[in-house]
Protein backbone atom coordinates (compact mmCIF):
# COMPACT_ATOMS: atom_id res chain seq x y z
CA UNK A 1 0.00 0.00 0.00
CA UNK A 2 1.11 3.45 -0.70
CA UNK A 3 2.62 5.14 2.35
CA UNK A 4 0.66 8.46 1.86
CA UNK A 5 -2.66 6.35 1.17
CA UNK A 6 -1.67 4.19 4.15
CA UNK A 7 -1.40 7.54 6.51
CA UNK A 8 -4.65 8.68 4.68
CA UNK A 9 -6.48 5.61 5.72
CA UNK A 10 -5.15 5.15 8.92
CA UNK A 11 -6.19 8.59 10.13
CA UNK A 12 -9.69 7.82 8.60
CA UNK A 13 -9.78 4.55 10.95
CA UNK A 14 -8.97 6.71 13.65
CA UNK A 15 -11.31 9.03 13.13
CA UNK A 16 -14.25 6.25 13.03
CA UNK A 17 -13.09 4.76 15.87
CA UNK A 18 -13.61 7.62 18.28
CA UNK A 19 -16.90 8.27 16.96
CA UNK A 20 -19.86 6.18 19.05
CA UNK A 21 -24.03 6.44 19.22
CA UNK A 22 -26.28 6.61 22.28
CA UNK A 23 -27.60 3.21 21.74
CA UNK A 24 -27.16 0.39 19.55
CA UNK A 25 -27.53 2.33 16.29
CA UNK A 26 -24.80 2.93 14.22
CA UNK A 27 -24.61 0.84 10.86
CA UNK A 28 -21.72 -0.77 9.39
CA UNK A 29 -22.01 -2.22 5.78
CA UNK A 30 -19.28 -4.52 4.57
CA UNK A 31 -20.03 -5.37 0.73
CA UNK A 32 -17.07 -7.67 -0.82
CA UNK A 33 -16.28 -7.01 -4.65
CA UNK A 34 -18.54 -9.79 -6.18
CA UNK A 35 -21.91 -8.71 -4.16
CA UNK A 36 -25.04 -7.90 -5.95
CA UNK A 37 -26.02 -4.89 -5.16
CA UNK A 38 -29.62 -5.55 -5.52
CA UNK A 39 -29.41 -8.42 -3.36
CA UNK A 40 -27.79 -6.00 -0.51
CA UNK A 41 -30.70 -3.99 -1.38
CA UNK A 42 -33.22 -6.21 -0.82
CA UNK A 43 -31.64 -7.39 2.42
CA UNK A 44 -31.31 -3.90 3.99
CA UNK A 45 -35.28 -3.38 3.14
CA UNK A 46 -36.09 -6.57 5.38
CA UNK A 47 -33.73 -4.66 7.88
CA UNK A 48 -35.88 -1.70 7.89
CA UNK A 49 -38.89 -3.53 8.32
CA UNK A 50 -37.44 -5.19 11.64
CA UNK A 51 -36.08 -2.19 12.68
CA UNK A 52 -39.75 -1.16 13.04
CA UNK A 53 -40.04 -3.27 15.66
CA UNK A 54 -37.16 -1.29 17.88
CA UNK A 55 -38.41 -0.23 21.48
CA UNK A 56 -36.38 2.48 21.95
CA UNK A 57 -37.85 5.06 19.88
CA UNK A 58 -34.68 6.95 19.91
CA UNK A 59 -32.95 3.75 18.68
CA UNK A 60 -35.33 3.13 16.23
CA UNK A 61 -35.64 6.10 14.68
CA UNK A 62 -32.09 6.48 14.17
CA UNK A 63 -31.27 3.37 12.87
CA UNK A 64 -34.15 3.68 9.96
CA UNK A 65 -32.75 7.04 8.84
CA UNK A 66 -28.94 5.22 8.46
CA UNK A 67 -30.67 2.15 6.85
CA UNK A 68 -32.51 4.83 4.51
CA UNK A 69 -29.41 6.67 3.75
CA UNK A 70 -27.49 3.74 3.20
CA UNK A 71 -30.14 2.73 0.40
CA UNK A 72 -29.80 6.16 -1.31
CA UNK A 73 -26.11 6.18 -1.54
CA UNK A 74 -26.39 2.50 -2.59
CA UNK A 75 -28.44 3.84 -6.07
CA UNK A 76 -25.06 5.22 -6.91
CA UNK A 77 -23.64 1.63 -7.69
CA UNK A 78 -24.29 -0.87 -10.40
CA UNK A 79 -22.02 -2.82 -8.92
CA UNK A 80 -19.55 -2.88 -6.40
CA UNK A 81 -15.87 -1.03 -6.79
CA UNK A 82 -12.97 -2.78 -7.61
CA UNK A 83 -12.00 -3.46 -3.64
CA UNK A 84 -15.47 -3.98 -2.27
CA UNK A 85 -16.51 -0.92 -0.14
CA UNK A 86 -18.03 -0.61 3.19
CA UNK A 87 -20.71 1.95 4.01
CA UNK A 88 -21.14 3.86 7.92
CA UNK A 89 -24.07 5.69 8.85
CA UNK A 90 -25.85 6.57 12.13
CA UNK A 91 -26.29 9.43 14.51
CA UNK A 92 -22.53 10.25 17.07
CA UNK A 93 -22.85 11.76 20.37
CA UNK A 94 -20.96 15.20 19.85
CA UNK A 95 -21.29 15.20 23.89
CA UNK A 96 -23.16 17.97 26.20
CA UNK A 97 -26.23 17.06 24.09
CA UNK A 98 -25.19 17.23 20.51
CA UNK A 99 -25.07 15.02 17.63
CA UNK A 100 -24.80 14.55 14.17
CA UNK A 101 -26.24 12.16 11.31
CA UNK A 102 -23.12 10.72 9.21
CA UNK A 103 -23.35 8.66 6.45
CA UNK A 104 -19.78 7.37 4.58
CA UNK A 105 -18.85 5.27 2.26
CA UNK A 106 -15.30 3.93 2.48
CA UNK A 107 -13.67 2.54 -0.49
CA UNK A 108 -10.36 0.52 1.60
CA UNK A 109 -6.85 -0.32 -0.18
CA UNK A 110 -7.87 -4.18 -0.16
CA UNK A 111 -10.63 -6.62 -1.18
CA UNK A 112 -13.41 -6.53 1.38
CA UNK A 113 -12.95 -9.98 2.91
CA UNK A 114 -16.73 -10.88 3.63
CA UNK A 115 -20.52 -9.27 3.58
CA UNK A 116 -21.65 -8.40 6.86
CA UNK A 117 -24.71 -5.82 8.23
CA UNK A 118 -23.34 -4.97 11.80
CA UNK A 119 -25.64 -3.08 14.07
CA UNK A 120 -24.36 -1.39 17.27
CA UNK A 121 -23.03 1.74 20.02
CA UNK A 122 -19.87 1.82 17.49
CA UNK A 123 -18.62 1.02 14.16
CA UNK A 124 -17.03 -2.05 13.76
CA UNK A 125 -13.60 -1.24 11.73
CA UNK A 126 -11.80 -4.57 12.98
CA UNK A 127 -11.23 -5.78 9.22
CA UNK A 128 -10.32 -2.23 8.33
CA UNK A 129 -7.29 -2.18 10.72
CA UNK A 130 -6.43 -5.64 9.76
CA UNK A 131 -5.37 -3.84 6.15
CA UNK A 132 -3.24 -2.16 8.05
CA UNK A 133 -1.03 -4.83 9.82
CA UNK A 134 2.16 -5.30 7.80
CA UNK A 135 2.05 -8.59 5.61
CA UNK A 136 5.56 -9.11 6.04
CA UNK A 137 6.44 -11.36 9.18
CA UNK A 138 10.10 -12.91 9.75
CA UNK A 139 10.78 -15.24 12.25
CA UNK A 140 14.22 -14.42 14.50
CA UNK A 141 16.21 -16.93 16.52
CA UNK A 142 19.48 -15.43 18.43
CA UNK A 143 21.56 -18.12 20.55
CA UNK A 144 24.80 -19.44 21.81
CA UNK A 145 25.58 -21.89 24.66
CA UNK A 146 24.12 -19.72 27.19
CA UNK A 147 21.16 -18.39 26.20
CA UNK A 148 18.52 -17.90 22.79
CA UNK A 149 15.92 -15.46 22.56
CA UNK A 150 13.01 -15.73 19.95
CA UNK A 151 11.02 -13.12 18.46
CA UNK A 152 9.03 -11.68 15.01
CA UNK A 153 10.08 -8.52 12.76
CA UNK A 154 6.37 -7.51 11.82
CA UNK A 155 6.54 -4.79 9.53
CA UNK A 156 9.16 -2.39 11.74
CA UNK A 157 8.40 -3.98 14.94
CA UNK A 158 10.16 -6.20 16.81
CA UNK A 159 8.34 -8.48 19.26
CA UNK A 160 10.45 -10.90 21.90
CA UNK A 161 8.43 -14.35 21.64
CA UNK A 162 10.44 -16.47 23.87
CA UNK A 163 13.27 -16.72 25.66
CA UNK A 164 15.53 -19.94 27.27
CA UNK A 165 18.58 -20.12 29.64
CA UNK A 166 20.52 -23.38 29.51
CA UNK A 167 22.48 -25.52 32.62
CA UNK A 168 25.23 -26.19 29.88
CA UNK A 169 28.25 -26.34 32.28
CA UNK A 170 31.74 -24.35 31.20
CA UNK A 171 34.73 -26.09 28.90
CA UNK A 172 36.74 -26.86 32.34
CA UNK A 173 35.52 -30.14 33.72
CA UNK A 174 35.34 -30.23 37.80
CA UNK A 175 36.33 -32.55 40.50
CA UNK A 176 37.78 -36.00 39.41
CA UNK A 177 35.86 -36.31 35.87
CA UNK A 178 37.47 -37.45 33.36
CA UNK A 179 37.66 -35.28 29.95
CA UNK A 180 36.14 -37.79 27.71
CA UNK A 181 33.30 -38.48 30.13
CA UNK A 182 32.97 -34.38 31.16
CA UNK A 183 33.04 -33.96 27.00
CA UNK A 184 30.05 -36.51 26.57
CA UNK A 185 28.05 -34.73 29.42
CA UNK A 186 28.88 -31.12 28.20
CA UNK A 187 27.64 -32.32 24.70
CA UNK A 188 24.30 -34.02 25.98
CA UNK A 189 23.07 -30.62 27.85
CA UNK A 190 23.90 -28.38 24.75
CA UNK A 191 21.61 -30.93 22.77
CA UNK A 192 18.73 -31.21 25.43
CA UNK A 193 19.35 -27.21 25.26
CA UNK A 194 19.41 -26.96 21.78
CA UNK A 195 16.40 -29.40 21.70
CA UNK A 196 14.21 -27.25 24.34
CA UNK A 197 15.28 -24.37 21.88
CA UNK A 198 13.77 -26.15 18.86
CA UNK A 199 10.42 -26.60 20.71
CA UNK A 200 10.12 -23.01 22.08
CA UNK A 201 10.49 -21.82 18.57
CA UNK A 202 7.91 -24.68 16.60
CA UNK A 203 5.80 -23.34 19.58
CA UNK A 204 6.21 -19.71 18.57
CA UNK A 205 5.96 -19.82 14.68
CA UNK A 206 3.70 -22.85 13.66
CA UNK A 207 0.51 -21.24 14.95
CA UNK A 208 2.20 -17.97 12.10
CA UNK A 209 4.39 -20.67 9.66
CA UNK A 210 1.19 -19.51 6.57
CA UNK A 211 2.17 -15.78 7.73
CA UNK A 212 6.56 -16.27 7.44
CA UNK A 213 8.17 -15.15 4.85
CA UNK A 214 11.20 -16.63 6.46
CA UNK A 215 13.42 -17.10 9.57
CA UNK A 216 16.36 -15.49 10.10
CA UNK A 217 19.21 -17.29 12.84
CA UNK A 218 21.90 -15.54 14.48
CA UNK A 219 24.56 -16.00 16.62
CA UNK A 220 28.62 -17.38 17.31
CA UNK A 221 29.83 -19.78 15.44
CA UNK A 222 29.60 -23.35 15.77
CA UNK A 223 26.30 -22.73 17.69
CA UNK A 224 24.15 -21.19 15.14
CA UNK A 225 25.34 -23.86 12.40
CA UNK A 226 25.14 -26.93 14.95
CA UNK A 227 21.52 -25.67 15.74
CA UNK A 228 20.52 -25.04 12.28
CA UNK A 229 22.06 -28.64 10.79
CA UNK A 230 21.04 -30.64 13.85
CA UNK A 231 17.57 -29.74 12.49
CA UNK A 232 15.73 -29.22 15.82
CA UNK A 233 13.39 -26.92 13.76
CA UNK A 234 9.87 -28.76 12.42
CA UNK A 235 10.81 -29.31 8.82
CA UNK A 236 8.10 -27.02 7.67
CA UNK A 237 10.04 -24.01 9.47
CA UNK A 238 13.60 -25.45 8.61
CA UNK A 239 12.99 -25.35 4.91
CA UNK A 240 11.85 -21.33 5.71
CA UNK A 241 15.75 -20.55 6.91
CA UNK A 242 16.68 -17.77 4.76
CA UNK A 243 20.65 -17.58 6.46
CA UNK A 244 22.55 -18.12 9.64
CA UNK A 245 24.41 -14.64 10.56
CA UNK A 246 27.15 -13.80 13.12
CA UNK A 247 25.63 -11.80 16.07
CA UNK A 248 27.56 -11.06 19.17
CA UNK A 249 24.23 -10.94 22.07
CA UNK A 250 22.04 -13.21 22.58
CA UNK A 251 19.16 -11.20 24.65
CA UNK A 252 16.28 -8.90 23.26
CA UNK A 253 19.33 -6.77 21.45
CA UNK A 254 20.44 -9.82 19.29
CA UNK A 255 17.77 -9.73 17.57
CA UNK A 256 18.01 -6.09 16.77
CA UNK A 257 21.59 -6.85 15.70
CA UNK A 258 20.33 -10.04 14.09
CA UNK A 259 17.99 -7.97 12.25
CA UNK A 260 20.71 -4.90 10.62
CA UNK A 261 23.23 -7.66 10.28
CA UNK A 262 20.77 -9.51 8.10
CA UNK A 263 20.09 -6.08 5.38
CA UNK A 264 20.83 -7.71 2.29
CA UNK A 265 18.13 -10.29 2.57
CA UNK A 266 15.76 -7.84 4.48
CA UNK A 267 16.34 -5.44 2.43
CA UNK A 268 13.19 -4.83 0.51
CA UNK A 269 11.81 -4.45 4.20
CA UNK A 270 10.42 -1.20 5.75
CA UNK A 271 12.38 -1.08 8.90
CA UNK A 272 15.69 -1.56 6.84
CA UNK A 273 14.88 1.43 4.27
CA UNK A 274 13.72 3.73 7.52
CA UNK A 275 17.42 2.91 9.05
CA UNK A 276 19.18 4.12 5.92
CA UNK A 277 17.23 7.58 5.01
CA UNK A 278 17.60 8.13 8.93
CA UNK A 279 21.39 7.05 9.22
CA UNK A 280 21.43 8.94 5.90
CA UNK A 281 19.50 12.21 8.00
CA UNK A 282 21.42 12.25 10.55
CA UNK A 283 25.02 12.47 8.87
CA UNK A 284 23.45 15.86 7.50
CA UNK A 285 22.93 16.87 11.32
CA UNK A 286 26.14 16.10 12.65
CA UNK A 287 28.48 18.12 9.78
CA UNK A 288 25.76 20.84 9.99
CA UNK A 289 24.99 20.30 6.06
CA UNK A 290 22.04 19.53 4.09
CA UNK A 291 19.35 19.08 6.52
CA UNK A 292 16.58 20.99 8.00
CA UNK A 293 14.00 19.95 10.77
CA UNK A 294 10.89 21.51 12.74
CA UNK A 295 8.09 22.14 10.85
CA UNK A 296 9.17 26.02 10.36
CA UNK A 297 12.30 25.39 8.40
CA UNK A 298 11.10 22.27 6.99
CA UNK A 299 8.23 24.49 5.48
CA UNK A 300 10.53 27.23 4.26
CA UNK A 301 13.08 25.09 2.37
CA UNK A 302 9.69 23.01 0.71
CA UNK A 303 8.43 26.90 -0.26
CA UNK A 304 12.02 27.25 -2.24
CA UNK A 305 11.53 23.70 -3.64
CA UNK A 306 14.81 22.56 -1.80
CA UNK A 307 13.67 19.57 -0.84
CA UNK A 308 14.99 16.10 -1.89
CA UNK A 309 13.41 14.06 0.69
CA UNK A 310 10.65 14.67 3.36
CA UNK A 311 10.83 12.65 6.50
CA UNK A 312 7.24 12.72 8.68
CA UNK A 313 6.59 10.69 11.17
CA UNK A 314 3.83 8.25 11.02
CA UNK A 315 2.64 9.41 14.68
CA UNK A 316 2.54 12.91 13.86
CA UNK A 317 -1.45 14.35 14.27
CA UNK A 318 -1.58 18.13 13.77
CA UNK A 319 -3.53 20.39 11.89
CA UNK A 320 -2.72 24.00 9.96
CA UNK A 321 -5.80 26.29 11.23
CA UNK A 322 -6.18 29.20 8.81
CA UNK A 323 -8.33 31.56 11.18
CA UNK A 324 -9.54 35.08 9.47
CA UNK A 325 -11.04 38.41 10.64
CA UNK A 326 -14.14 38.82 10.51
CA UNK A 327 -13.72 43.24 9.76
CA UNK A 328 -10.39 43.27 7.82
CA UNK A 329 -10.14 40.24 6.09
CA UNK A 330 -6.46 39.24 7.25
CA UNK A 331 -5.82 35.76 7.84
CA UNK A 332 -3.66 33.79 9.93
CA UNK A 333 -2.35 30.18 9.68
CA UNK A 334 -1.04 28.53 13.46
CA UNK A 335 -0.01 24.39 13.75
CA UNK A 336 -2.32 23.53 16.29
CA UNK A 337 -2.27 19.52 17.99
CA UNK A 338 -5.55 17.51 16.42
CA UNK A 339 -9.10 18.84 17.40
CA UNK A 340 -7.67 21.87 19.86
CA UNK A 341 -8.66 25.44 19.22
CA UNK A 342 -6.97 28.37 19.72
CA UNK A 343 -8.24 32.24 20.45
CA UNK A 344 -6.75 34.68 17.57
CA UNK A 345 -6.96 38.39 17.87
CA UNK A 346 -6.59 40.54 14.86
CA UNK A 347 -3.78 42.88 15.31
CA UNK A 348 -5.06 45.34 13.27
CA UNK A 349 -8.85 45.63 14.93
CA UNK A 350 -8.37 43.90 18.26
CA UNK A 351 -11.42 41.76 17.26
CA UNK A 352 -11.62 37.67 17.79
CA UNK A 353 -10.46 35.84 14.10
CA UNK A 354 -13.00 33.18 12.71
CA UNK A 355 -11.80 29.98 11.97
CA UNK A 356 -11.94 29.14 8.47
CA UNK A 357 -10.45 25.82 7.39
CA UNK A 358 -8.52 22.98 8.84
CA UNK A 359 -5.37 20.78 7.26
CA UNK A 360 -4.08 17.98 8.24
CA UNK A 361 -0.51 18.96 8.53
CA UNK A 362 1.13 15.78 7.25
CA UNK A 363 -0.95 15.61 3.91
CA UNK A 364 -0.46 19.12 3.18
CA UNK A 365 3.26 19.14 3.81
CA UNK A 366 3.06 15.68 1.82
CA UNK A 367 1.47 17.67 -1.35
CA UNK A 368 3.87 20.21 -1.29
CA UNK A 369 6.88 17.51 -1.21
CA UNK A 370 5.41 16.22 -4.16
CA UNK A 371 4.39 19.01 -5.81
CA UNK A 372 8.27 19.76 -5.92
CA UNK A 373 8.97 16.38 -7.05
CA UNK A 374 10.50 15.46 -3.52
CA UNK A 375 9.92 12.20 -2.33
CA UNK A 376 8.09 11.49 0.88
CA UNK A 377 9.01 9.01 3.59
CA UNK A 378 6.34 7.99 6.42
CA UNK A 379 9.07 7.27 9.57
CA UNK A 380 7.26 4.87 12.04
CA UNK A 381 8.34 5.34 15.76
CA UNK A 382 8.59 1.63 16.68
CA UNK A 383 12.70 1.22 15.21
CA UNK A 384 14.86 3.16 17.68
CA UNK A 385 15.42 6.15 14.75
CA UNK A 386 11.60 6.31 14.14
CA UNK A 387 11.61 7.21 17.57
CA UNK A 388 14.58 10.04 17.55
CA UNK A 389 12.71 11.60 14.62
CA UNK A 390 9.68 12.11 16.56
CA UNK A 391 11.28 12.78 19.71
CA UNK A 392 14.30 14.67 19.08
CA UNK A 393 13.03 16.53 15.76
CA UNK A 394 8.96 17.14 16.28
CA UNK A 395 8.72 14.53 13.43
CA UNK A 396 9.25 16.60 10.68
CA UNK A 397 12.58 16.58 8.92
CA UNK A 398 14.24 16.77 5.34
CA UNK A 399 17.17 16.09 3.30
CA UNK A 400 17.86 18.94 1.37
CA UNK A 401 18.62 19.44 -2.33
CA UNK A 402 20.81 22.53 -1.66
CA UNK A 403 21.00 25.17 1.12
CA UNK A 404 19.25 28.44 1.22
CA UNK A 405 20.56 31.13 2.54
Amino acid sequence: MDAKLKYEFKRKLEELEKYKGRGTELITLYIPPNKNIADVANQLRNELSQASNIKSKQTRTNVLAGLEAILQRLKMFKKPPENGMVIISGVIDLGGGKEKHITEIIIPPEPVPMYKYHCDSRFYLEPLKEMLKEKKVYGLIVLDRREATIGVLRGNRIEVLAHATSNVPGKHRQGGQSSVRFERLREIAIHEFYKRVGDKANEAFLPIKDELEGILIGGPSPTKEEFYEGEYLHHELQRKVLGLFDVGYTDESGLYELVEKAEDVLQELDIIKEKKIMNRFLKEVVKDGLAAYGEEEVRKYLSYGAVDTLLISEDLRYERVTYRCPKCGKTVEVTLKDNTSKKMYCENDNVEMEEVERKDVVMELAELAEASGAKVVFVSTESEEGAMLMNAFGGIAAILRYKVE
